[in-house]
């Protein structure tokens, strides 16, 4: 009984699927297409008359340039006219209007296709189903600021990227000017039918690197893109896992980087944020600042970043689990400070961080939703005037309150957003099993997380590389970044078809005068 009610509760599904799969089936033929866009305001059927023989265009007012089709559609053709000459052909419709990528088909999903992209439907005769497909497409509504917002540097190009697909590809074109430069649109999305844009070297970039992520977009079956983020976690190796598996950039630079090291880009039509990988641990530590700095500098930072990192994610801990079960690790001369900063504090330690933790991540949550002129003010007021009030009413110590601001600020070091949400998150889990079980607690942690980074995988890539699988050439850009004489080779880890990325050569200093 139980097996029959299973089959027709599979059988239920199936067929509310094959429902669903009915409200997105293409159009029959083009006489169908249009009697279906015609339930829409938007959709604009227009007769030209003064053309032998009359044309009929079709096309939506809301996806097309009105100024386009008004100045090359309309007044082209009617400068035509004089001429008498009658078209017998669609094919004379290229040398009349002066619009590129005109289309001549008689295949009903590339005109829905076209049609739903910005394209106009042209056709000689009622109901033909050969017609011409007209470009139009508006790129109103496009952002046209193109500066980074989220991964801004101090020194460098501030050059990101936009809402655009093509505006994307025509700024990573622009600073590589090179034939081998492969870009592959798919479309994915069985309701938004948006591009997608897989971008490599040819040569450099190792195929089976690029035939995976084919493969897996491929295999997507998925209603509307909204996002090249939403791609992220869908080919992702492990979307179970609290840690990014790619690189994910506004930054036209880190782009052009993960290309030329033999990393594969994908992007989708309506982001302005790419993803690049195979990538590591180490990669998310990585700014391009650091590469526009001496290197000295940039090892500097890179090793700061590493380091706050850490502290933001094991500082609260240490605090519960020391204030809880190891008193007598503590120095003397901070005994009596925390002592004096605890006295009046009537929850333990692990409601006392709790508490700080959770209206630290309020503070934040508040501060990115709201307008920024209002949220940098929140932020700043806010923080101040609740860590004084929890001091005074004695909800919390003077000394927790600077752990929790450090971490907090030190969460922030990460280049890569996704990341410092990744550290934000596993604060808390550390906490618990400190207030548990102390320092034994804190060491289990840090074993399950070390334990989970080294099992994850980027493409089939290990996820901890150069640490684990030992790789002693890579040291040179990981923890540090070395001098260009060094970094002259593409890490070995992503296989790439040529290793040589160029070959240095020490600067020689010439004298201004002949030496005889």
């Amino acid at each position: 009984m139980h097996k029959k009610r299973h089959i027709t509760e599979n059988t239920k599904k199936n067929e509310e699927w094959v429902k669903h799969a009915m409200l997105i089936t293409n159009a029959k033929d083009i006489e169908e297409l249009i009697s279906l866009s015609k339930r829409s305001s938007d959709f604009m059927i227009s007769m030209i008359t003064f053309t032998q023989p009359p044309l009929k265009i079709c096309y939506y007012q809301t996806l097309i340039d009105e100024k386009i089709l008004q100045q090359h559609v309309f007044h082209a053709l009617e400068h035509q006219k004089a001429s008498r000459y009658e078209l017998k052909h669609l094919e004379a419709i290229k040398t009349y209007l002066p619009i590129d990528g005109i289309q001549i088909t008689d295949q009903i999903d590339e005109i829905q296709s076209k049609l739903l992209k910005g394209y106009a439907i042209v056709q000689l005769k009622e109901n033909d189903p050969i017609c011409a497909l007209v470009p139009l497409t508006s790129k109103e509504g496009l952002r046209q600021n193109n500066d980074t917002e989220n991964e801004f540097s101090v020194v460098g190009p501030k050059v990101g990227f936009v809402e655009d697909l093509d505006t994307n590809l025509h700024l990573i074109r622009t600073q590589l000017n090179i034939p081998n430069l492969i870009v592959k649109i798919m479309t994915i999305g069985s309701l938004s039918k948006s591009k997608v844009a897989i971008i490599y070297i040819d040569g450099i970039t190792n195929k089976e690197n690029v035939a995976t992520i084919e493969q897996r977009l491929g295999d997507i079956d998925f209603d509307v893109v909204f996002d090249t983020a939403q791609l992220d976690q869908i080919i992702s190796d492990n979307s179970l896992s609290p840690f990014p598996l790619f690189i994910s950039t506004e930054r036209r630079d880190r782009v052009i980087y993960s290309l030329i090291s033999g990393q594969v880009a994908v992007i989708s039509d309506g982001s302005p944020y790419f993803i690049t990988g195979p990538s590591t641990l180490f990669d998310f530590f990585v700014s391009p600042e650091d590469y526009y700095l001496p290197w000295m500098l940039g090892s500097f930072f890179r090793v700061i970043r590493i380091l706050g990192v850490i502290f933001s994610l094991f500082a609260s801990a240490l605090y519960v689990a020391i204030t809880t079960f190891h008193y007598e690790v503590i120095p003397r001369d901070l005994l009596a400070p925390l002592i004096f900063s605890r006295q009046n504090v009537p929850f333990p330690p692990f409601l006392e961080v709790l508490f700080l933790e959770i209206t630290i991540e309020f503070l934040r949550e508040a501060g990115a939703r709201l307008p920024s002129k209002i949220g940098q003010t929140l932020g700043i007021v806010g923080g101040i005037i609740v860590g004084q009030a929890a001091v005074e009413a004695a909800l919390t110590s003077n000394i927790l309150i600077i752990i929790v601001s450090l971490s907090a600020l030190a969460s922030f070091a990460t280049p890569i957003y996704k990341m410092s949400n990744t550290i934000r998150f596993l604060r808390f889990p550390v906490i618990i099993l400190a207030a548990l079980w102390g320092s034994l607690g804190l060491l289990i942690g840090i074993s399950l997380i070390l334990v989970h980074i080294t099992r994850l995988k980027s493409l089939g890539i290990p996820y901890t590389v150069p640490v684990y699988p030992l790789r002693l050439k890579e040291f040179n850009d990981s923890f540090i970044r070395s001098s260009y004489q060094v970094t002259n080779k593409r890490p070995q880890h992503l296989k790439p078809e040529n290793m040589l990325e160029y070959k240095p050569k020490a600067a020689k200093k010439k004298s201004d005068f002949d030496e005889e």
